[in-house]
């Protein structure tokens, strides 16, 4: 079995367009969660989110005019981006290759695409417009959109396809793309996943009151994962992108090696017992850990850091609980635990792949980045674990192994084991 290495790293993300700046952000605890005027106009009670920014003249750095003409879709653009970015960051050729990159392929992943193009299509279709609809209304709307788009720019010739499993979406892909890599079927993989931005992906959120309302006017301050007084989570967009490698071809290319991917664990709790469509089946979510803990060859007294998927709502606390029962640490046993949501907010199925990057960046770093939002650490969770696994600033420190977990609706779960990478 081939070792799959990480050699690329791509990121669009609120608080960060781009590997430094998003770096620069977590390191300092800096918010890209905004006040939505549109959002207000509409009436939600969540009027805050976390969406990048991105000119104009960004957009024309990895799209043509003509690519651009009639584009409406948020979720391929921060894809394609974060994609592009990760592979060239690995040293590999854009748009240089005249046959199929045989080796190379891109398991990305959306939870939609180009719904603001859908809301667009429907109306002409409505208004009798249908042939004024353009040809790219299909490639913008289509689900695997996004790595299409990255397949023909990149000139992919392996297997190329999206993954759709809401909040474990990005997580997933990762481990799909280790899989092809791990058993010889790919050198390797571009994988991540991507979230359209916009009130008509978050609407649904509100709807179900798990947003949260009570911060509208300071943004910042509105997501709070593990604080007392979080109020539900804050909807965030954007997309991460890692090239995954087998190790033998990154040493070939001389490729800089950013951390090494042990293994991970994908299942599903099937909305038995605890679990639901919308809760976690915690059996589900300790086997999750427990098997990608196995599957990495380590055990739960080698985890040095946690990035979890802690969202700011009533489970965060389960998940604390989860973790301990998984791991079998608590108080001043846990590893340091950490959360990117009160930067970012809940970035939805471009979740898992943005807080990988961040995971590497903390390996190849040596850090591990403060929870925003948290003075008040919620007193369930501090009669768990002790209050200085929960850093508030960032601790400069080597670690040499995190896990990064997501969970989804439909209770879906993922898990994956980084490493600092040595031969």
């Amino acid at each position: 079995m081939n070792r799959v290495v990480i050699t690329g790293l791509g990121v669009v993300a609120p608080n960060g367009v781009g590997v430094p700046a998003f770096k620069h952000a977590i390191k300092n605890g800096l918010s890209g969660i905004r006040h939505h005027t549109l959002l207000q106009e509409l009436q939600f009670s969540c009027q805050i989110g976390g969406t990048p920014s991105i000119s104009e003249d960004l957009k024309k750095q990895f799209f043509t005019e003509l690519e651009l003409r009639g584009f409406n879709s948020t979720g391929i653009l921060y894809g394609v981006m974060a994609g592009v970015e990760a592979w060239r960051d690995a040293g590999l050729p854009v748009e240089s290759n005249t046959d199929p990159d045989w080796d190379s392929g891109t398991i990305f992943g959306s939870g939609t695409s180009g719904i603001d193009k859908l809301r667009e299509s429907i109306y002409k279709i409505d208004d009798l417009k249908t042939r004024r609809l353009g040809s790219t209304v299909v490639a913008q709307t289509m689900n695997s959109g996004v790595s299409a788009y990255l397949g023909g720019k990149l000139g992919l010739g392996n297997q190329v396809t999206t993954n759709s499993s809401a909040c474990a979406t990005g997580a997933e892909a990762i481990m799909m793309a280790y899989d092809r890599i791990v058993y010889g079927k790919a050198k390797r993989m571009l994988a991540g996943s991507t979230g359209d931005s916009g009130p008509y992906i978050w609407a649904g959120f509100d709807a179900l009151r798990v947003c949260s309302s009570q911060y509208n006017d300071r943004p910042e301050d509105g997501s709070r994962p593990m604080s007392a007084t979080a109020c539900g989570f804050v909807p965030g967009s954007g997309a991460g992108a890692l090239v995954l490698e087998d190790l033998e071809s990154a040493l070939q290319r001389g490729a800089t090696i950013y951390a090494e991917l042990l293994g991970g664990h994908v299942n599903s709790g099937g909305q038995r017992g605890s679990g639901s469509m919308t809760a976690p089946n915690s059996l589900a979510v300790q086997r999750c850990i427990s098997e990608a803990l196995k599957s990495g060859g380590v055990s739960g007294d080698d985890i040095d850091a946690i990035n979890g998927h802690l969202t700011a709502t009533t489970k965060d606390v389960l998940e604390i609980e989860n973790w301990i029962k998984s791991l079998g640490r608590n108080h001043d046993n846990f590893p340091y635990i950490n959360s990117i949501k009160g930067m970012t907010g809940h970035c939805l199925s471009a979740a898992g792949s943005i807080e990988s990057v961040a995971t590497v960046l903390q390996l190849h770093e040596g850090f591990v980045f403060g929870n925003c939002n948290c003075s008040d650490l919620h007193p369930e969770i501090t009669a768990l674990i002790a209050k200085t696994k929960v850093p508030l600033k960032t601790v400069n420190l080597q670690p040499k192994i995190i896990a990064k977990a997501s969970f989804g609706f439909g209770d879906v779960n993922a898990c994956l084991i980084f490493k600092k990478f040595d031969y």
